[in-house]
C-alpha cells in the first residue's frame, strides 16, 4: 500500500584515493574518479572536466577552499562553498560554512550549514531570486552564556 520512495545512492566503488588522517595538503585537488579525505586539504577540490568526481569527507576530514565534484558525501567540516551537481549528502556530523548549489541534497539531524542553499537547474523568478533558497544563519549567542 506505501512505497517508499527510491533512495539516491552513490557507488562508493568509485572511491579510488584516500588522504588519510594526519596528512595535510596546500593546493588544490583534481579528481576523476573518487576521494575519500580523513585529513586536511587546504585548497579547492574539483572534478575533472566531464568525469564523475566524488568526494567522500569523514567525520574527521577538513577542506578549507571550494568544493566543485559530481556527488559528495560529508560528514566533516567544509569551510567553503560547495557545487555539487548530482547528489549531496550531509551525515550528521557535517559542519559547512559557505553556500551550497545541488542538485539533490539529503541532510541527517545534527548536520549544520552556516550559509545559502540553493537548488540547480531552477530558473530565477522575476525579482531575480530562486523559490527553493534558504539563507541558513547561526543563532546569536545567549548573553551571559559561558559566563
Amino acid at each position: 500500500m506505501f512505497r517508499s520512495k527510491p533512495q539516491p545512492s552513490i557507488d562508493v566503488r568509485r572511491l579510488s584515493s584516500l588522504i588519510a588522517e594526519g596528512v595535510h595538503i596546500v593546493g588544490d585537488v583534481i579528481i576523476s574518479d573518487g576521494l575519500r579525505v580523513d585529513g586536511h586539504i587546504e585548497g579547492g577540490i574539483a572534478g575533472q572536466d566531464g568525469s564523475a568526481g566524488l568526494l567522500v569527507l569523514s567525520e574527521k576530514g577538513q577542506v578549507t577552499g571550494s568544493v566543485r565534484v559530481r556527488d559528495a558525501v560529508v560528514n566533516g567540516t567544509i569551510l567553503g562553498d560547495i557545487h555539487v551537481e548530482h547528489f549531496l549528502e550531509l551525515q550528521t556530523n557535517a559542519r559547512v560554512t559557505g553556500n551550497i548549489s545541488y542538485g539533490q541534497l539529503q541532510m541527517a539531524c545534527g548536520a549544520t550549514v552556516e550559509g545559502r542553499l540553493e537548488r540547480l537547474g531552477e530558473a530565477p523568478s522575476a525579482t531575480g531570486t530562486t523559490g527553493n533558497v534558504v539563507n541558513l544563519q547561526r543563532p546569536a549567542a545567549v548573553a551571559g552564556a559561558g559566563d
